[in-house]
């Protein structure tokens, strides 16, 4: 459960603001929407292996 303190004088934007900032920094969105399916442990790794891949080539192209 997210406890957002109101400041006095803050303006409900800001807080809503904050809130929402913070309930981004969870994760429970992506939690949520990964459980929508299941994915297999092999699929999973393969996804993550390849976006290593491309991660990494957008570095070392970075460099050069």
């Amino acid at each position: 459960m997210l406890i957002i303190p109101i400041k006095e004088g803050e303006a409900i934007d800001r807080a809503l603001k904050r809130f929402k900032r913070k309930f981004d920094r969870t994760g429970a969105m992506k939690q949520l929407r990964s459980r929508k399916q299941f994915n297999k442990p092999s699929v999973v790794k393969r996804k993550q292996n390849q976006k290593a891949v491309y991660v990494q080539g957008l570095r070392t192209a970075e460099e050069n």
